[in-house]
């Protein structure tokens, strides 16, 4: 029956699928601009046109007055983040804490049956087949060794492991001025509105981000990042539409140079993960922004749609191979109960998770918290007290 299940498993396809029909990937395809490959990009056609001012410059190159920034927020206190946690999280909550509750419902005894069951819950919680095979596996061996005496005991065994997985490498410290962040991700992620909350958040610590638009393949994507823009009081370089990414993302950096800012988020162009011309064009924008400020990029991020599931893994992995990953943001997460994904991705990628979209609101994308985060979807009561 086990080994049913998983080859049964197996065999299906996992999460939501990104890609659009074949029509549609047909006519992306055909639309798509032919990029020059993996060559250097001359230095005389790096810049075709001068950057757009933005709203409220008089010239590109001056540097708009910055509002007052806000007041740093205070450090939330650990009780208030895991609330926060705890509410957004509800759905995934109920998928995997109260799947707990139903398999564990009347069993006292741990023993391989309920380990069995244990190992179908959160495969179907879209943690995927190998992370669910390695949490089941340390749970098997703690059984061995006479851990896990009563299911109380299992529980916590199995936030234990779920925390080991999830503990990734602290972010980098990063010293340069200004400091390059390259997003990356396919379209309907949320990255625009992502790049604007890391904008805000630049501006609560006293900080100046500059955006650049580096999508120029989706009509509006730059006026969408422009209104963000405005929003969060953050300078954007844009270049009309079908523009070289790699020529916008050079003038930005030079604005940015030019400007004194403290951050750069580049926006870039997500089309199907699985085009090679997407890739290609986002090396490009790699090579290009090293070339202007060596050491940059500083961070590339990846933004994932927590609702794909397990699709979100294959977009981890193309994404990797083409720019190097250096972290993950998860989006979505309150509207999903798909919430085991970011452990699939922690463990099947090795990619840390930065941070988290709980929300709409520019103050819902929240800086991952692995133990807020397992106490949340395992039906803590709160932080000190473990799942329950």
């Amino acid at each position: 029956m086990r080994r049913w299940f998983r080859r049964k498993k197996e065999e299906e396809p996992q999460g939501e699928s990104a890609s659009p029909p074949p029509e549609e990937a047909e006519a992306v395809a055909e639309s798509e601009p032919q990029l020059s490959g993996p060559e250097e990009i001359p230095e005389e056609i790096l810049s075709p046109e001068p950057p757009e001012a933005v709203p409220g410059d008089s010239t590109p190159d001056q540097v708009p007055e910055p509002a007052e920034a806000a007041p740093a927020a205070e450090a939330e206190p650990r009780k208030g983040l895991f609330r926060r946690f705890r509410e957004r999280l509800s759905r995934s909550r109920e998928a995997i804490a109260g799947g707990l509750d139903r398999v564990f419902a009347g069993r006292r005894e741990v023993d391989a049956a309920l380990l069995e069951d244990l190992e179908e819950l959160l495969i179907t919680a879209d943690l995927g087949v190998e992370t669910t095979l390695h949490l089941v596996q340390a749970l098997q061996d703690r059984l061995k060794r006479r851990e896990l005496a009563d299911v109380e005991r299992l529980k916590a065994a199995l936030a234990e492991e779920m925390l080991s997985l999830l503990k990734g490498p602290a972010a980098p410290e990063i010293t340069a001025r200004p400091r390059v962040v390259l997003m990356v991700g396919v379209n309907g992620v949320g990255k625009t509105t992502t790049i604007a909350k890391l904008a805000y958040q630049e501006r609560l610590q006293g900080r100046t981000p500059l955006l650049i638009a580096g999508d120029t393949f989706r009509a509006a994507a730059a006026e969408q990042l422009e209104i963000w823009g405005e929003r969060v009081n953050a300078p954007v370089i844009k270049q009309k539409t079908g523009a070289d990414p790699a020529a916008v993302v050079f003038d930005g950096l030079a604005a940015a140079l030019a400007r004194d800012v403290d951050t750069v988020f580049i926006d870039t162009a997500g089309r199907l993960h699985t085009k090679v011309n997407l890739m290609e064009e986002l090396k490009k924008i790699y090579r290009t922004a090293a070339k202007k400020l060596p050491g940059s990029p500083h961070e590339v991020l990846l933004v994932l749609d927590a609702t794909t599931g397990q699709n979100a893994l294959s977009q981890a992995r193309l994404f990797h191979e083409a720019v190097g990953i250096t972290g993950i943001i998860l989006t979505k997460m309150d509207g999903t109960a798909k919430g085991g994904v970011a452990l699939a991705v922690a463990h099947e990628t090795g990619l840390p998770l930065r941070y988290i979209g709980l929300g709409e609101g520019l103050e819902d994308l929240r800086p991952f918290d692995a133990e807020a985060f397992v106490a949340a979807i395992l039906g803590g009561d709160d932080m000190g007290g473990g799942p329950g």
